[in-house]
């Protein structure tokens, strides 16, 4: 059984734990390889290696640093398909959708590749007689990232290019469940001529992620996950004098107004809750039907639910793959089961699901839930699958009410052909990410990632110039040269600018 081993110090890393987890094949439900746990001890010996390599890396030009991620990103680009093809068969998502997340995570390389023109300061001439003033930012030092199965590769994307182009080191703790994408990215940046402990991986669960919490040499924490996991690394991280990025869970609404054309918002929803298998934190779980649109809107949803593909994600024309795990699965196909129990209608069932050839697979099929209430466990747990929920309400005014009362404020969605419509739903919901006409509104690179409520613990958001900020710190420096031998008074009282 072939076992996944840490990177440290650019190369791969056993560690001193004996303990390993299974990895599994989603498609087929067989474990596949193990993984290496690593100790406290482990994560030390990260952090010193990211720490050593801070010292020159930290003094590198900021042209040597930005021709590293311009190799990184082509190196992305040329390897897509093989990074495609390893997440697939430890996630269970498509190639296709696996080489979307590359795509997506590849912009902030690109992002980060022109961090020339972010990162210069300003400059104030004379601001008091022969006095200037000018500011400029320079890195933390070891940074780290803990990141969710859910995007193995671009999640942690979000992270590491924005921090080591800056001149951080990092070191990734990634999901145990799909670990192997995280090692290929390393051989990458080494193949880059990134030097060596910029950029480690360390395995692991509970006791790897105490360890980068409490570490002393660790200056900022950066993670996505659930909102319980969100607010125990902020409280830790931020109790032993850290930087904190905690980006948790979500209940994202699509509100579907009477003007809209139904077959495109319905196409649009089905592709949003269905994809990825529903594991997504952007992904719509929740279709809010406005008055006259409800029962147009759910035939077409329940004629789509029953057209998505499912199968092995490495089999041509599939849309939708196994989740990540058998007790996944349980949990999905259980939340179905509550759903009808506690009153809504089963359009869809997902349940059961059996694919030829691969009948121990972790597959359930779209699910599609009407006549949900906010009061239901389907309505208000974060299931994290292919079940999609339908809210009939009588206003677009109900509906922005009933996305305000959900705890979670990640991303939200408007379908509608009115501008004034769209502008008071963008301008009163209280989320932090929209789409009007967009059913899964990720901002692209230069902006930044980051919801409301408990979907963001704290106030820093991820990658853009949220990121830049977050990996840097600014100095302002306030200088004078007065002419040799030139008498210049000291003031005794507060200095002004006169």
């Amino acid at each position: 059984m072939k076992t996944i081993e840490h990177w440290i110090n650019g190369s791969p890393a056993a560690g001193t734990s004996p303990e390993t987890a299974p990895v599994f094949n989603p498609a087929t439900g067989q474990e596949q390889a193990r993984v290496a746990l690593a100790s406290a001890a482990d994560v030390d010996t990260a952090v010193t290696a990211a720490t050593a390599a801070f010292e020159t890396w930290s003094e590198s030009s900021l042209t040597q640093r930005t021709q590293v991620m311009f190799a990184f990103r082509q190196l992305l680009v040329e390897h897509e398909e093989e990074l495609g093809r390893i997440i697939s068969a430890e996630h269970g998502k498509t190639v296709d959708d696996a080489r979307g997340e590359i795509t997506r995570g590849r912009e902030v390389v690109e992002f980060a590749c022109g961090l020339g023109d972010v990162l210069k300061g300003s400059f104030s001439d004379q601001v008091s007689r022969g006095v200037d003033v000018h500011n400029f930012r320079q890195p933390l030092g070891v940074v780290a990232g803990i990141t969710p199965f859910n995007f193995p590769a671009m999640v942690p994307l979000w992270m590491h290019p924005i921090a080591i182009a800056t001149g951080n080191t990092f070191i990734l703790k990634p999901s145990e469940r799909d670990p192997s994408a995280a090692n290929f990215v390393a051989e990458l940046y080494k193949r880059a001529g990134l030097p060596d402990g910029v950029f480690n991986v360390v395995h692991g669960g509970k006791e790897a992620v105490g360890a980068i919490l409490t570490h002393s040499g660790v200056e900022a924490v950066s993670f996505v996950g659930s909102t319980p996991i969100a607010r125990y690394v902020h409280e830790t991280a931020t109790a032993h004098g850290k930087r904190v990025q905690a980006l948790g869970g979500a209940k994202n609404h699509a509100v579907v107004l009477p003007d809209a054309d139904l077959e495109f918002a319905a196409n649009h929803i089905t592709a949003g809750a269905y994809g990825s298998a529903g594991e997504r934190c952007m992904a719509v779980s929740v279709a809010v039907a406005v008055g006259t649109a409800a029962d147009g809107l759910v035939e077409i949803l329940e004629r789509k639910a029953g057209e998505v593909k499912v199968g092995p994600g490495d089999v041509p024309g599939i849309e939708m793959g196994p989740l990540v795990t058998k007790a996944s699965q349980e949990r999905v196909e259980n939340a179905v089961g509550t759903a009808a129990t506690q009153g809504a209608t089963v359009v869809v069932d997902g349940r059961g699901l059996k694919i030829d050839g691969h009948e121990s697979g972790f597959f359930t099929g779209p699910s599609l839930l009407d006549h949900v209430t906010t009061e239901m466990d389907a309505y208000k747990e974060e299931l994290f699958g292919p079940v999609l929920a339908v809210v009939r309400v009588d206003s677009l005014d109900e509906a922005i009410g009933v996305i305000n009362a959900n705890p979670y404020g990640n991303g939200t969605a408007l379908f509608t052909g009115s501008g004034e419509a769209a502008r008071r739903f963008q301008r009163n919901v209280k989320v932090g990410m929209i789409g009007i006409n967009v059913p899964v509104p990720v901002p692209m690179s230069y902006y930044s990632f980051g919801g409301w409520k408990d979907s963001l613990i704290g106030d820093s958001p991820i990658h853009g110039p949220e990121g830049i900020r977050f990996y840097t710190r600014p100095k302002v420096v306030t200088t004078r040269w007065p002419q040799p031998k030139q008498q210049v008074t000291a003031g005794f009282n507060f200095p002004t600018s006169s």
